[in-house]
């Protein structure tokens, strides 16, 4: 509120007002009134709100200096998941969405100040960084692909372009294999996943303004299908054919969107008050509630759809030549690279189970067969 004397212009308060906005947004590198980098002369590239960008409401429990969020890739399930759940509890136009299609972002959020930009992994570094202006806190979500050598290529230049454009703090995105937290893993999905940790590790050791926070996000429990030859439940085969026996150690699965829900927080949290964050500088395991061996998994999946489904063992060439797993990873060779996945799983790298997620939630996680039953159901509706 500001407080005006009987004897004041009408209009001094509302300059007040205005210049109080503005300096705000200065000091948290809005691109309204940075419209070019300084540095360098390019324009960053942010999408226009529609119509007025109205002034937040503050919500009692968020202070007046929380430090500024952007999410990159601002797209796919957990990205969504994750930005979906943070603008139910900051301010939006604390919050700057990056994708390559940001125009796909629901006009609800840049009604309410979201700024949005435009970049993805395959834009330059000079881009990046610009894109990554003016954002202290950012979650980084790892590349889509288990193909080791380009994740590497993309992935560290964009932590590199986000230390150039000053941002403290990094989340990054990683996965649920490795056991529990350790840096070793037999799955070549996790070996980017590894590297980038290190990179990030490496980078905070080697500075005092930079920190950073790996999510190990534990398996998603929609993410049935490429552990399981691509089981179709609109057209269930009897059998499924995996380089594994369904038996022993294996998998914590847990819900895409409780995920997002959990990351959401942290970066909340850290947002607000950085000095007190649990995990800066360190990595963190998201689980589900037990492990699920594959042939439970697999049980699952056909009790959902009233059908007996089965595993059936066979050799990675056996595997890899099936016509829907070749089709989907494009080459026998690229599913013979992911089959390493079930290595890792039957060295128990998957069945670890943490509190962390209930802890973060408040809540029990749900559980796989819920997931499953609601993830079916919703299909067939």
């Amino acid at each position: 509120m500001i407080l005006r004397s009987k004897s004041w212009p009408e209009g001094i308060p509302l300059i007040y007002s205005l210049i109080a906005f503005i300096s705000y947004n200065i000091r948290h590198g809005r691109p309204e009134f940075f419209p070019t980098d300084q540095r360098s002369g390019l324009r960053i590239s942010t999408i226009p709100i529609k119509g007025s960008t109205p002034l937040y409401s503050q919500p009692a429990h968020i202070g007046s200096n929380m430090r500024s969020i952007g999410i990159f890739p601002a797209s796919g399930g957990l990205g969504t998941s994750t930005y979906t759940h943070l603008l139910k509890s900051v301010p939006n136009d604390n919050v700057t969405l990056i994708s390559r299609y940001p125009e796909k972002v629901p006009d609800t959020y840049t009604k309410n100040g979201v700024r949005l930009r435009k970049a993805s992994y395959e834009s330059d570094p000079k881009e990046l960084e610009i894109a990554f202006t003016g954002i202290e806190v950012l979650f980084l979500i790892s590349y889509p692909s288990h193909v080791h050598d380009y994740r590497v290529k993309v992935q560290l230049p964009a932590i590199d372009a986000a230390v150039r454009a000053g941002v403290k703090h990094i989340f990054y995105s990683s996965l649920g294999f490795a056991g529990n937290l350790s840096d070793q893993s037999l799955a070549v999905v996790m070996q980017a996943h590894l590297d980038s940790e290190k990179h990030l590790a490496s980078v905070a050791s080697s500075r005092q303004d930079v920190t950073y926070t790996s999510i190990r996000e534990g398996l998603y429990s929609e993410s049935f299908p490429i552990y399981t030859a691509f089981f179709d439940p609109e057209n269930p085969v009897d059998e499924i054919l995996i380089p594994h026996s369904g038996s022993g150690p294996g998998v914590s699965w847990v819900k895409r969107d409780e995920l997002g829900e959990a990351t959401s927080m942290l970066i909340q949290d850290y947002a607000a008050q950085p000095d007190g964050f649990k995990y800066t500088n360190s990595k963190l395991l998201l689980t589900g509630n037990k492990p699920w061996s594959l042939a439970d998994t697999v049980k699952c999946l056909g009790e959902t759809i009233g059908k007996e489904v089965r595993i059936r063992e066979v050799t990675v060439d056996e595997y890899a030549a099936q016509p829907q797993v070749e089709g989907r990873f494009g080459s026998m060779e690229m599913a013979k690279s992911w089959a390493t996945a079930w290595e890792a799983i039957r060295a128990g790298e998957t069945a670890i189970v943490t509190p962390t997620l209930a802890e973060i939630l408040g809540r029990t996680p749900e559980d796989f067969d819920k997931t499953i039953k609601d993830l079916i159901g919703q299909a067939r509706d």
